[in-house]
């Protein structure tokens, strides 16, 4: 670094900017370019002062500390990283869309990065610190805030498009330059093919986690494609895992500290059923690893000896002398591997089973009262057509057509009192609507019903966020509905017809049939 000196108060004080040849300049570079792209093509869903609030506040602590330490103003280059990279990671809840000069939380920013900063000096190991800064700082923020409060960024940024490339340019190109000039490029390679293999697994075994980018569960070899190839494990590898000051010295101990990383990472994802928990169970692999690094490093080859050789310490692990000797080695070696296949297989349980069977058992003997020549063309939002270019097309009126036959058949599910066709149209927060309007006609004996008839159809997109049930595709329609009342004979006791505006959410939320999740207010966007 190079070293100035500046007058404060009479006193000549040190100055210590970075040298350009500084690694973690370049590092930030890297980071700030994914910032500038996330703002300008990707449209990320956090603002410019959040991300400043973040940086400025580690910066700050860091050159106080310093400053106070040994008397000389640093350039607080670590710092930035870490303030940067929450930043890159964390989403808050309520973030106006589409405003990058928002103000909102940014004081949450700023306190997730100072303590995540703070953690470099309050938990240490033998004169360094023991946690990348940002990532537990981040773990601790999701557990402990929550989803409906704070999110990680999305495993899937965006369609294929030129944005896209350019950050996968960045990240992939820059990230290897520099783990390759820090010979840490082994241990995110170690990394990223253990964690894919662990995934196969996984996605082999039936895996699902719903997402608020999918409008159905991401399950099988399209959620191991998503996780594996996604930016931000990419982020991850290259930029967390990789940090100097929190890796074993030695080749094999990186190399082992990398498999365990991807190994711990697979068990925390495994029982995920959303991508909140896999993405925090991502990032809480390191965490626990780092936490376990000081018995690793005395297990494993010291940087620099005999045995920090790959090939000394295969041969260790096998067992050198006779035959049986390494025979016995090997077979305990695919032992561990079975059992830890087997432990992956076994956590993932919970993650199988989102993705039901087809419902024409149940609405297959039902009459169908929707003719589709009274339905109006769809007017599609250009997000629609980004998002999913097939639904731009002749898809869209099939959707149509599945909810208006959805709403047709909620009333025949209340005038039967069947909740077995609730459950064939409706999920989440419109089942539980429909099945307590059911449950009400029962004990009153009154059944009211609604039949819509549509003037005109918007599609757009509707992005949760901190809830995560998976995307939906918002039907914004006006026209008229009659709102009919029987008694529990069957006899129409009252009608009344009157105009509408609603947005109809629709998701195919197992895995199928297109089903009605709420029914919305309109927004006049």
């Amino acid at each position: 670094m190079a070293q100035r000196v500046v007058g404060i108060g009479g006193r000549a004080v040190p100055v210590v900017l970075p040298s350009v040849r500084d690694p973690r300049l370049h590092v930030a570079a890297v980071i700030i370019s994914v910032h500038v792209l996330g703002q300008v093509g990707l449209h990320f869903q956090v603002s410019l002062p959040q991300i400043l609030a973040a940086i400025l506040t580690c910066a700050a602590i860091e050159v106080a500390i310093t400053f106070a330490r040994t008397g000389a103003l640093v350039w607080p280059a670590s710092a930035m990283l870490t303030g940067s990279g929450v930043a890159l990671i964390l989403r808050l809840v309520g973030t106006p869309p589409g405003d990058p000069w928002s103000t909102f939380g940014w004081p949450v920013f700023a306190a997730i990065a100072g303590l995540s900063l703070l953690t470099k000096y309050a938990i240490r190991y033998r004169g360094g610190h023991v946690f990348n800064p940002s990532n537990v700082g981040l773990v601790v923020a999701f557990l402990v805030l929550g989803s409906s409060v704070v999110e990680p960024l999305d495993f899937w940024w965006a369609p294929l498009n030129g944005w896209m490339i350019a950050a996968y340019a960045v990240i992939i190109g820059g990230g290897s330059l520099i783990t390759r000039r820090l010979r840490l490029l082994e241990l995110a390679a170690t990394f990223w093919l253990v964690f894919a293999a662990g995934l196969g697994l996984l996605a082999a075994s039936g895996h699902c986690m719903t997402a608020r980018w999918a409008f159905a569960p991401v399950c099988g070899a399209d959620f191991w494609r998503v996780v594996v190839t996604s930016p931000e494990v990419f982020v991850f590898l290259f930029f967390m895992i990789t940090d100097p000051r929190t890796v074993p010295a030695g080749r094999v101990a990186r190399i082992v500290f990398g498999a365990l990383v991807a190994v711990t990472s697979t068990l925390l994802v495994a029982p995920q059923t959303n991508e909140f928990g896999a993405k925090v169970g991502l990032l809480a692999g390191l965490v626990l690893v780092c936490a376990a690094r000081p018995f690793l490093e005395r297990a494993l080859p010291a940087a620099g000896s005999a045995e920090d050789a790959l090939g000394a310490f295969a041969a260790r692990l096998v067992g050198s002398g006779g035959g049986l000797r390494r025979a016995l080695g090997v077979l305990g070696g695919v032992a561990a591997v079975v059992v830890l296949a087997t432990a992956v297989v076994a956590a993932g349980s919970p993650a199988r089973g989102l993705v039901l069977p087809e419902v024409r058992e149940v609405l297959g003997g039902l009459p169908r009262a929707v003719d589709p020549g009274t339905l109006p063309p769809v007017s599609i939002r250009q997000e629609v057509a980004d998002w999913d270019h097939e639904l731009a097309g002749p898809e869209m009126a099939a959707v149509l057509r599945t909810l208006a036959e959805n709403l047709d058949l909620e009333a025949q599910a209340l005038l039967r009192g069947d909740p077995t066709i609730l459950a064939a149209v409706d999920h989440g927060d419109r089942l539980a609507e429909m099945e307590a309007r059911r449950q009400e006609a029962l004990r009153s004996g009154r059944t009211t019903i609604e039949r819509y008839r549509f003037d005109s159809i918007e599609a757009s997109l509707l992005v949760p966020f901190g809830v995560q049930t998976g995307l939906s595709l918002g039907l914004t329609g006006r026209g008229t509905v009659t709102v009919e009342t029987y008694d529990r004979a069957g006899v129409l006791l009252e009608q009344r017809t009157e105009p509408f505006h609603l947005t109809f959410a629709l998701r195919r939320a197992t895995g199928t049939r297109w089903l009605l999740v709420g029914v919305l207010p309109a927004d006049d966007r």
